[in-house]
């Protein structure tokens, strides 16, 4: 029997962000499911696959319908399928706040940790990938657009600074502007689908580089879907992710 003591649950955290303690996970005798790929996106669980606040097709020209589609549906719902199968064998994932889980992967068993840093990493990533868009998304303003102008240097440079660390990142990942309880921005990359809430950090906004995010339309010009992304992000609702991150409540 493989178990996750709550003493130990911190150890080696320090710095991180007050998160809830990740209650006891005890494994059943089976091997933990390795995380597959295909999946199906209505698997029965703990986690579910939230809906898109907007047509598929509402992102158009600059993110196509059907990529949309894909990319939600079957993207997204495999790695919330995935985790629903993991939930099965250690339920208290399903009861314990992602961002808790995630913040605190060293002390998963090691039958799990992999796949849940994988596919609970892809489905906080989206969750948050699919909230920060919209048609009509406006522009920046408020304390939004002073934080951005104090740490980022002005919208301008921002975008640009994000788009080269977008660019860079090799293979498939992640570009995110981060926010801290105090409301300072910092932009990083990751590889995969990790996360910074895998470090404490929380996420003001990001985007996804990985090749089934623009391939059917800008097959290997990630940096032009990069530049073409900025034009279906949804201030407004930024604006409240940076409220949420002063106030300590946001989450994913």
């Amino acid at each position: 029997m493989i178990s996750l003591s709550r003493r130990h649950l911190f150890t080696g955290a320090a710095g991180l962000v007050a998160t809830t303690a990740l209650p006891r996970i005890t494994l059943a005798q089976a091997p933990a499911p390795a995380p597959a790929a295909p999946a199906p996106a209505a698997a029965e669980g703990p986690f579910k696959l939230p809906p898109l606040p907007y047509a598929t097709n509402a992102l158009e020209p600059h993110i196509d319908a059907r990529t949309m589609e894909i990319h939600h549906d079957k993207h997204h719902g495999a790695y919330v399928a995935n985790m629903n199968n993991f939930a099965k064998t250690a339920p208290q994932l399903g009861q314990t706040p992602v961002e808790t889980i995630l913040a605190n992967l060293v002390n998963l068993p090691d039958g799990i940790r992999v796949g849940v840093r994988n596919n609970l990493g892809g489905h906080a990533n989206h969750t948050m990938f699919w909230e920060i868009m919209g048609p009509n998304g406006g522009q920046p303003e408020g304390e939004v657009l002073a934080a951005i102008d104090r740490d980022l240097g002005g919208l301008e440079k921002m975008k640009a600074a994000f788009n080269t660390a977008g660019a860079g990142q090799f293979g498939s990942g992640w570009v995110f502007v981060t926010v801290t309880k105090d409301g300072k921005l910092a932009i990083e990359a990751t590889p995969n689908q990790d996360t910074p809430l895998m470090y404490g950090k929380r996420v003001l906004l990001g985007n996804d580089v990985w090749e089934h995010a623009y391939y059917l339309n800008y097959q290997n010009r990630r940096a032009d879907y990069l530049k073409a992304w900025w034009n279906v992000v949804n201030w407004q609702k930024i604006g409240e992710r940076y409220a949420a991150a002063k106030a300590g409540t946001l989450t994913l």
